[in-house]
C-alpha cells in the first residue's frame, strides 16, 4: 500500500511539472493574468490527480477509475467551451478582435493540455508499477517514474508544438504608397482612406509588412481569414496602435494578393519601427483551423474529387 501512495504522489508532482512545463505567460495566448495562472493549475492538478490514481485503481480492480477518467474527459471539454466563451465576451472590447478562429484555437489549446498533464501522470505511474513489479527499491522507483515522466512530458510538447508563421512563409518589409485615397502596400490595394489627414498620419508614421509563402500549402494557409485576423492582432496586440473606437482608417487589414497569394499588411503602432514588426508577425502562430497541406495531399482512388 505504502508504495502505491509512492507512486500516486510522484505522479501527481511530475503531472503538475508537466503543466508549468507546458505553461506559456505572454501577450499571445492565455494565461495571461495572474487569475489564468491559478485556473490553469488547479485544472492540472486535477488532471494529474486523476492521471495518477488510474494505474492503482486498476491494480486493486477498482474499475470505476475507468469511469471516472471518462467523466475527467467531459468535464475539460466543458472547461473549453467556458474558454471560448468567455473570449467571445471579451472579443468586443479589442480595438482589433482576435476572431472566432484564433479563440477556437486557444480554446483548443487549453483542453489539450489538461490531457497532456493526465498522460504524463499516468506514465509516470506506469514507469513506478513497472519497476515495482521487478521488487525494485523505493528510490529506484521513483527515479523510473520521474525519468518516464520527464520523457512523457517532452515528447508530447515536441508532438503538440506549436507551428509559428516564420515556419512557412518570408516576412519582409514593405512600402506604403496613395493612389488618390487608395492605401497600398507593394501595389496591393489595402483599404480607401477619404480623409487627408489620415493619409498623411498613414505616410508619416505607417509601417508596413509583406509575407511571402514558402509553398502552396503555406499558400492557402495565408488565405484563411482567421489567420490574417490572427496576425493584425497579434501586431496590434504587441506593438501597439494609434487607434480608439470608431477610427477604422487606421485599423490593420491584412489583404492578399490574388495574383500569387502574398499578404501584405500596413499599421500605424505606436512605435513606428518595422523590424519589430516582422519579428511579431514571424512569432505568430499558425492556427490548427487554418493550417493547410495541399502540397502533400494527393487524390486517392475512390475518393470523391
Amino acid at each position: 500500500m505504502n508504495d502505491l501512495w509512492v507512486i500516486v504522489i510522484t505522479s501527481i508532482v511530475m503531472g503538475m511539472t508537466a503543466r508549468i512545463y507546458m505553461m506559456r505567460v505572454d501577450t499571445r495566448q492565455y494565461p495571461t493574468h495572474p487569475q489564468g495562472v491559478i485556473s490553469h493549475l488547479t485544472l492540472g492538478l486535477i488532471a494529474a490527480f486523476l492521471g495518477s490514481l488510474a494505474l492503482p485503481s486498476l491494480a486493486q480492480k477498482e474499475f470505476s477509475a475507468v469511469t471516472f477518467l471518462a467523466l475527467a474527459a467531459q468535464q475539460f471539454r466543458d472547461v473549453r467551451n467556458l474558454e471560448r466563451q468567455s473570449l467571445d465576451k471579451i472579443e468586443v472590447t479589442e480595438l482589433v478582435p482576435r476572431g472566432t478562429a484564433y479563440i477556437e484555437d486557444i480554446a483548443k489549446a487549453f483542453e489539450a493540455r489538461n490531457y497532456m498533464v493526465i498522460i504524463s501522470a499516468l506514465m509516470t505511474s506506469i514507469g513506478a508499477y513497472i519497476a515495482n513489479q521487478f521488487n525494485q527499491p523505493i528510490q529506484f522507483q521513483i527515479i523510473a517514474a520521474v525519468i518516464v515522466g520527464g520523457l512523457s512530458m517532452i515528447t508530447l510538447k515536441q508532438v503538440l508544438k506549436r507551428t509559428l508563421l516564420y515556419e512557412i512563409a518570408d516576412v519582409k518589409p514593405a512600402e506604403i504608397a496613395f493612389d488618390g485615397p487608395l492605401l497600398q502596400v507593394n501595389g496591393v490595394i489595402i483599404m480607401n482612406i477619404g480623409l487627408k489627414k489620415s493619409r498623411e498620419i498613414f505616410l508619416n508614421n505607417g509601417i508596413a509588412i509583406e509575407i511571402i509563402p514558402k509553398n502552396s500549402s503555406a499558400n492557402a494557409t495565408l488565405a484563411n481569414i482567421g489567420q490574417r485576423q490572427a496576425i493584425q492582432h497579434n501586431a496590434a496586440v504587441q506593438l501597439g496602435i494609434r487607434k480608439d473606437v470608431d477610427e477604422p482608417d487606421f485599423t490593420p487589414i491584412a489583404r492578399r494578393n490574388a495574383d500569387n497569394g502574398n499578404v501584405v499588411m500596413a499599421m500605424i503602432p505606436m512605435y513606428a519601427d518595422v523590424n519589430k514588426l516582422v519579428e511579431v508577425i514571424n512569432s505568430t502562430p499558425v492556427l490548427e483551423s487554418a493550417k493547410r497541406m495541399t502540397a502533400i495531399s494527393k487524390p486517392k482512388e475512390g475518393d470523391e474529387v
